[in-house]
């Protein structure tokens, strides 16, 4: 384990920006406060060098098996970046970072070191957006660290653990709990699984909203979502009460995969104004 502070960067590269062509990015690997290293990348985004970086900062949490260097994650934060700065970055036993995943436990702390580099570089606001897992640690992150955020989106989420009503679900339980399928997460989908059980068992996604309140939370779900059926994402902005808001996409399926340039847009959007800043 480490003793340095979450968010510390043990190695980075700065390089030309190429996915928002606006100034040099900056990849590096950060230390998180229980010692694993997580691939981060950082693009400013609609950077204006005479008055400084641009105000909001979102932070993408993507969803399982993904990673930073997923095709549908940098469209993510192509995306975004039209709206803010963008911090991508791999979870836990996801593509290069180190550790194995704990499935949205520890997560946390991965989100915690990502949202501490991205506040370091100047930004006034941050926003977290999470897709499917990430969706599920955006809330835990927010509940858990109270002022870390400015505002949250939460896409794709689940509202309960241990859910297995669907096809996909039953799957990922499989790939999750035995060790066959543990060999294929690593090999077949580039994600090592740790194979304890969750002791405790983190606070759920709908605990978790129910603590956001004032910070504001965007629910995102789509009505052909094949993981998780409509009372999920239902249950989330219920709980949230007044800080939260629901959108329920027409035809959209699940996670990153699925939202469009349109819906990503209009989240760049919702986050600009709910952070203080015009949208034009």
């Amino acid at each position: 384990m480490s003793n340095r502070p979450a968010g510390h960067a043990t190695r980075s590269t700065i390089r030309p920006n190429s996915e928002t062509g606006q100034g040099p990015g900056v990849r590096t690997f950060l230390r998180t406060a229980d010692g694993i290293a997580v691939d981060s990348v950082y693009d400013p985004g609609p950077v204006v060098y005479e008055t400084g970086p641009a105000e909001v900062v979102f932070v993408v949490a993507h969803g399982f098996t993904g990673d930073v260097d997923r095709p549908h994650v940098r469209r993510v934060a192509r995306a975004l970046a039209a709206y803010g700065a963008v911090v991508t970055f791999s979870f836990r036993g996801h593509g290069a970072s180190g550790g194995r995943s704990t499935v949205g436990d520890r997560e946390v702390l991965d989100l915690t070191a990502a949202v501490d580099w991205a506040r370091g570089f100047g930004h006034a606001r941050v926003v977290s957006v999470g897709f499917s897992m990430g969706g599920s640690v955006v809330l835990r992150h927010a509940a858990l660290n109270p002022g870390a955020v400015d505002a949250v989106v939460s896409v794709s989420s689940p509202a309960r653990w241990y859910y297995r009503g669907t096809a996909p679900m039953r799957r990922l339980h499989w790939l999750v709990t035995r060790p066959s399928g543990r060999l294929v997460g690593r090999y077949g989908f580039r994600t090592r699984i740790h194979h304890r059980d969750w002791d405790p068992v983190p606070l759920s996604p709908v605990e978790a909203a129910a603590r956001l309140a004032p910070v504001p939370l965007l629910v995102v779900h789509g009505d052909s979502d094949g993981y998780f059926p409509l009372d999920h994402p239902r249950m989330l902005a219920e709980a949230a009460g007044e800080a939260g808001e629901l959108w329920l996409e027409p035809g959209m399926g699940h996670a990153e995969n699925a939202a469009g340039e349109e819906l990503l847009a209009r989240i760049g959007r919702w986050a600009r104004a709910r952070t203080g800043r015009r949208t034009d």
